[in-house]
């Protein structure tokens, strides 16, 4: 068997478990397709998700029911104002022993777990929101001077609602840029809506199968870094996310307009690896620019900042990312078009 033969048997491998733990998903939840792939490209990718919509639409529903498809420990905590570091990591206790003698015995918090969801984060203050900062980027705890290693696959799934202010604290920026995908969750249309209430309301409960354990998903991930990205496409990835910088090199009109700071290195990561995830579920094994594309909204919706001016003009973020988007071009070999007096003024500011 050839290498190609022998790469495109692992894709559609791939492809078939995906698809087996979408199926078992779409058993209870009803529409939202675009959300539920993007909650699986982060779990296959081994990313955090941020999943931001009203109240009611179903966000913790479907991070639980993906923790009954997976064979993983699952954990919810509910955060709220009064809630501390604590509460979530764990703490030292004083513990007698068989012997009489006290001693200091760590009790894990509820963040030991394989699938963490974070419900309605942005409940909580600050500092108990950092507390996530090291698990997120490491999956280590550290705690009175000893470091605690968390057992993979490790996902925290957040969810938090965008309308409600008081009583929420926003996220540090920190912290956003930690998550994988923010993933924005819409309402249903008029049929989605209509067999959520054909489900729910004749005592009808659907419970998932579980397809899928923790080492085959570090396998699968370990595929998904085996993904070819030729230098073009990868040279495509740097690019926009260079375009996200006010005041670079590669800053577009749109983005000197209207951001006051672009996307980190992380997003430029982020673009790649979701691009490898969706490369393989149309089963080929190297990533396509139409794979950037369809990964860039939620790779960098949370990873820029608007300006004063774009809150002025009601731009959102998504606006933004569109126009660049589509000012970028596929092919990169001339340098960077010289600015014009107004953008080297805006250029200037920013520098």
């Amino acid at each position: 068997m050839s290498v190609a033969e022998t790469l495109q048997q692992q894709a559609e491998a791939f492809r078939v478990r995906y698809q087996a733990v979408h199926q078992q998903i779409a058993r209870v939840i009803v529409g939202h397709d675009d959300i539920i792939h993007g909650v699986l490209t982060c779990l296959f990718v081994g990313g955090h998700c941020l999943l931001e919509g009203v109240p009611g639409l179903g966000k913790t529903l479907l991070i639980r029911t993906l923790a009954q498809t997976l064979n993983l420990q699952f954990n919810r905590i509910q955060f709220t104002p009064d809630l501390m570091p604590a509460d979530i990591l764990g703490t030292n206790m004083v513990m007698e022993t068989p012997e009489g003698k006290r001693v200091f015995e760590f009790q894990p918090g509820p963040v030991f777990t394989q699938i963490c969801l974070a419900d309605e984060i942005n409940r909580a203050t600050p500092k108990t929101q950092s507390a996530l900062l090291e698990t997120m980027q490491e999956s280590t705890v550290t705690l009175g001077g000893k470091r605690y290693d968390l057992a993979q696959p490790f996902f925290v799934m957040a969810t938090q609602n965008p309308i409600e202010q008081e009583g929420t604290y926003p996220l540090p920026e920190a912290q956003v840029d930690r998550f994988f995908f923010k993933l924005l969750v819409g309402y249903s249309s008029r049929e989605e809506l209509s067999e959520i209430v054909h489900r729910t309301t004749r005592g009808v409960n659907v419970c998932p199968e579980r397809v899928m354990d923790g080492p085959e998903i570090l396998r699968w991930q370990q595929l998904v870094r085996e993904v070819v990205l030729a230098q073009h496409v990868q040279d495509y990835i740097v690019r926009l996310t260079l375009a996200t910088h006010p005041g670079g090199d590669y800053a577009q009109p749109v983005t000197n307009q209207y951001l006051r700071w672009g996307a980190s290195p992380r997003g430029a990561q982020t673009l790649a690896l979701a691009a490898k995830v969706r490369a393989l579920l149309e089963g080929r094994y190297n990533v396509s620019f139409e794979d950037v594309r369809r990964v860039f909204l939620p790779a960098l919706r949370h990873r820029v900042i608007l300006n004063f001016e774009a809150e002025a003009e009601s731009m959102d973020t998504d606006q933004v990312l569109l126009e660049i988007l589509a000012a970028v071009t596929e092919k990169g070999d001339a340098a960077p078009a010289p600015r014009t007096g107004a953008e080297a003024e805006s250029a200037a500011r920013h520098a």
